[in-house]
Formats: structure tokens, C-alpha cells, sequence
């Protein structure tokens, strides 16, 4: 992939053996403007990519993070069953969920029937074809990726710690503050970077949530090695997402190697 970043794009596809850097340039800036034209729409998707996948690691970790502690109260029967709610849907196609969700958002879908006759509104949402759309079908996809490693660093969390702040006059605001959220953020920061990866480079969802009005880098790349038969500039949006994400993981591991667990 990295050697085809640095080839030219042959006449009708694949690629010519000639050192070609202009595919960097076309993204980045620094174009020739003959062969290759800088041209900011390249930026502006991976910005609206890194957007969209950090909104969908904000929601999944708003809705797992309560959840995980509601689960780890129950009875060891209720645990595994709701975990195995929580995993279940990966026993079935994705397509088919994501077509689910479609019939659910959809101008004359069950939400808006719904909403509609309950008089919150009096004419349909248009949230199909939206990033809101997109943000909702990552979230619903990538969910089990965010609740499983938090609810592993809450089922561990030390009680005697809690018991102390308050025992100690901490406020609950206080106790989540200084304990609790300190001895769940290892399992944040996983699921956060199991959310983040898949989610910069997905091409499934936004194609069908999003259409053409909501292009991610996934899909560029997608339509550079199907559609424009322009490998080697697929390739380098290809790299500018794996460099991203191995700065991201860099970051990511040196963050665990010095938490206090691990010193």
C-alpha cells in the first residue's frame, strides 16, 4: 500500500513504475497544479470522517457507560443474560440491522409515525441521509466495542475505595471524580479506540445512511479503487488513515504504560 502511494496512476487504471509524490500533494497541499491539483474537499472529508467518528465514540460511551454500572448490580443470571442481549446482534448480518434501522428512520419510517402520533411533531424528520443518521447507525454497530471493555474496569473497581471517599465526607460528584472514574478510564480508553478505528474508516454505514450527501474518507477510498481505477491516490488516503490511527494507538499505549496500575 505504502509503494502504491508513491506510483502513478496508469491511463486506465492500476498503476505506472515512475516515482509519483503528487497523490500526498493532492491531499495535503503541495499539488504540482499541472497533474495533480490541490483541491481542500480531501481535507474537509477527513475532518468531517474524524468529526463523525469522534461524535460516535462521545454517544456509545454516553449510553454504555451508566449502563455498565446498572449491569454490574444485578444478579450473576441477569449479567450474563443482558450481556448476551448486548452482544447478540452480532449473530446477524450487518446489512440486514443496518436495513432495520433504514425502515425505523426513514421520512415515513416507525420513528416518525411514532413522533407523529404522539403529536411531538406534525411533520416527519428528515433524518435519513444526514450525519445524524450516520452518527446513529455507528453508535448502534459499534456499541458492544465501547460497553464491553468499560464494563470489565467496572466489574473490577474496588468498593473498599468508594466506601473510604465516603466514609471520608466526598460528595458523590467527588467519589466519581477522584476514584471511580480514575480506575475506569482503561476501559474508556479501549473502547474508545475499538469505536474510534472502525468508525474513521467505515464505508458501509455512510453509504447507506449518508448517500452522497455525507462522504467519509472510507468512502473516498472505496470510490479511488472501484469507480475512479485511481490506485495510487486510494492508496495514499489509505495511509493518511493507518498513519493517523498508528499515532493514535502510539498515543493511546504510552497512556497505559504510565498509569499508575502499570508503574
Amino acid at each position: 500500500m505504502l509503494t502504491y502511494s508513491f506510483l502513478a496512476p496508469g491511463l486506465y487504471g492500476g498503476v505506472e513504475r515512475s516515482f509519483y509524490h503528487w497523490n500526498y500533494g493532492r491531499i495535503l497541499g503541495w499539488a504540482d497544479g499541472i497533474d495533480e491539483e490541490f483541491d481542500i474537499v480531501y481535507l474537509e472529508i477527513l475532518l468531517r470522517s474524524i468529526g463523525l467518528a469522534v461524535a460516535t465514540v462521545i454517544c456509545s460511551l454516553v449510553v454504555c457507560y451508566p449502563v455498565a454500572f446498572w449491569i454490574s448490580r444485578l444478579s450473576p443470571k441477569m449479567k450474563s443474560l443482558f450481556i448476551l442481549l448486548i452482544t447478540l446482534p452480532f449473530f446477524s448480518s450487518m446489512i440486514v440491522r443496518l436495513y432495520a434501522w433504514i425502515l425505523i428512520l426513514r421520512d415515513s419510517g416507525f420513528a416518525n409515525q411514532f413522533l407523529e402520533w404522539t403529536g411531538v411533531i406534525s411533520a416527519p424528520l428528515s433524518i435519513m441521509y444526514s450525519g445524524t443518521a450516520v452518527i446513529i447507525g455507528m453508535v448502534y454497530i459499534f456499541v458492544p466495542f465501547m460497553f464491553l471493555p468499560i464494563y470489565s474496569s467496572v466489574e473490577k473497581l474496588d468498593t473498599r475505595l468508594i466506601q473510604a471517599s465516603e466514609d471520608l465526607g466526598a460528595t458523590p460528584f467527588t467519589t466519581f471524580r477522584k476514584v471511580i472514574f480514575p480506575m475506569t478510564l482503561p476501559g474508556i480508553m479501549a473502547g474508545s479506540v475499538l469505536v474510534f478505528i472502525p468508525s474513521l474508516g467505515n464505508f458501509v454505514i455512510p453509504e447507506l445512511f449518508g448517500g452522497a450527501k455525507v462522504l467519509m474518507i472510507g468512502n473516498m477510498v472505496e470510490q479511488q479503487f472501484l469507480y475512479a481505477r485511481n490506485w495510487p491516490f486510494g492508496a495514499a488516503l489509505s495511509m493518511i488513515i493507518t498513519l493517523f490511527m498508528l499515532v493514535l494507538l502510539s498515543v493511546f499505549f504510552y497512556r497505559i504504560n504510565r498509569s499508575p496500575a502499570n508503574q
